[in-house]
């Protein structure tokens, strides 16, 4: 059975891959401004002074603009570093903060390095994500370090995984190591996700 979800999970990431590859330079920059106002609201109605978000790939609805604003603000803001043992190490956004290529070519942070227990002390998680369905399960790409980092946590704050439009779905392919999330931001909505009718 686990082979069947994670051929159904390879699968359907590997559609949405190809549809965000699809996506315009016009549309990324539209799409990265409407984060950054979903993000900044959210931010203000939790009253979050300290929060974690990732910094986005190419293909990714775009966060820079609202990590270097989050950050111009005085909001504590913590990026994470991929570890070739699964875990996150986080540094702190500041404004002239290098940016290098970390694992999976993913761009991390250069700088003073917290360990993984650094984001106990956040007041809410932006996480990236493949798709996210109405129960607030989450796709994730597959190498399970946000599922590892969410369900290590003492006390989990908000988790709000950012996702272009299309992928809030009606079902994602789920296995018992898959952490939900409170909530979706896309560049035109947040959605709090109600997960006890899920």
């Amino acid at each position: 059975m686990p082979d069947s979800i994670e051929q159904a999970k390879r699968a359907l990431r590997a559609d949405l891959r190809e549809r965000r590859q699809t996506v315009s330079a016009h549309g990324r920059e539209v799409a990265e401004a409407g984060v950054k106002v979903q993000l900044d609201a959210l931010v203000e109605h939790l009253g979050a002074r300290s929060i974690s978000c990732f910094l986005s790939t190419t293909t990714e609805p775009g966060t820079h603009a609202f990590v270097a604003g989050a950050v111009a603000r005085g909001i504590r803001v913590l990026l994470p570093i991929t570890r070739e043992d699964g875990l996150l190490d986080w540094a702190v956004a500041t404004p002239d903060a290098q940016i290098a290529e970390g694992l999976f070519g993913l761009p991390e942070p250069v700088g003073d390095v917290l360990g993984p227990i650094a984001v106990n002390d956040v007041d809410l998680l932006v996480i990236p994500a493949a798709a996210v369905d109405r129960r607030g399960m989450r796709l994730g790409w597959g190498r399970g370090y946000f599922d590892k980092t969410i369900g290590s946590m003492e006390k989990c704050p908000p988790v709000y995984a950012v996702i272009f439009d299309s992928e809030f779905v009606d079902d994602v392919p789920r296995d018992v190591h898959d952490q939900p999330v409170s909530g979706i931001v896309t560049p035109t909505r947040t959605v709090a996700i109600d997960r006890s009718a899920a």
